[in-house]
């Protein structure tokens, strides 16, 4: 696996975190305001929730070929995963009346920017429901988030058998696989292709073993970022 860490990033946002996944580089921020999505303001107050969304991008300057700007299927397919995920995180009625939008914007591209995205908007999330928790507006941090998320790809390539695979793997890769999972522990949503090739339901198997010794990797180092900001998550 390639090297994971995360950065306090200064932000507006009150959460903020660049993600360095090997050459990868991704800004998570996260912000949350009381106003929700017209299709939730008529909540009965018993089935009283908030919402966790998402939004993607890559930067210009992120791919060695200038990466246009503006959303394609890609970026909205990407952004409706990340906030899949993340929601699977969070207790939506313990963010009862809370509107949280994370924003993640890949500065460097070198594979697996979807997963990289995933573990680092996470951490911006949690540190936005901690300053929620704190203006009042919020109830307890542990209660809104009652597990961690993280996501790492894995796959197949010449054969061989690899976790959180750079560009040259992924470009080359038979098959390929991004495990996003949470810390019950229960996958929320594993994606995989045969790109140019298939593998049996014992190598599936070892690749979904693979990714999760990648994410208990990733748990740690989140739970030690938040423990180095002083957020004490659980």
């Amino acid at each position: 696996m390639r090297s994971f860490r995360l950065e306090a990033f200064p932000s507006n946002a009150p959460g903020s975190v660049l993600v360095h996944c090997g050459e990868t580089k991704v800004l998570c921020t996260a912000s949350y305001s009381t106003r929700l999505p017209g299709w939730m303001k008529d909540q009965a107050p018993e089935e009283a929730r908030g919402w966790v969304t998402a939004e993607y991008a890559m930067l210009p300057g992120s791919t060695l070929d200038r990466k246009k700007r503006g959303s394609d299927g890609r970026s909205s397919e990407i952004q409706r995963l990340i906030a899949r995920v993340l929601r699977g995180a969070v207790d939506l009625k313990g963010i009862s009346g809370l509107m949280v939008h994370c924003d993640c914007d890949v500065i460097k591209a070198d594979g697996g920017t979807r997963t990289t995205a995933i573990s680092g908007a996470w951490v911006a999330l949690v540190m936005a429901l901690q300053a929620a928790a704190q203006a009042g507006d919020s109830g307890d941090l542990s209660a809104a988030i009652p597990y961690q998320v993280a996501a790492v790809s894995a796959g197949i390539v010449d054969g061989q058998q690899y976790l959180d695979l750079d560009y040259n793997l992924d470009s080359r890769a038979q098959v390929d696989l991004n495990v996003a999972a949470n810390s019950r522990p229960s996958y929320i949503e594993i994606q995989g292709t045969g790109e140019a090739g298939d593998c049996s339901r014992s190598e599936l198997n070892d690749l979904l073993d693979l990714a999760d010794q990648g994410i208990q990797q990733i748990f740690a180092i989140q739970r030690d970022f938040l423990q180095s900001m002083h957020i004490d998550w659980q």
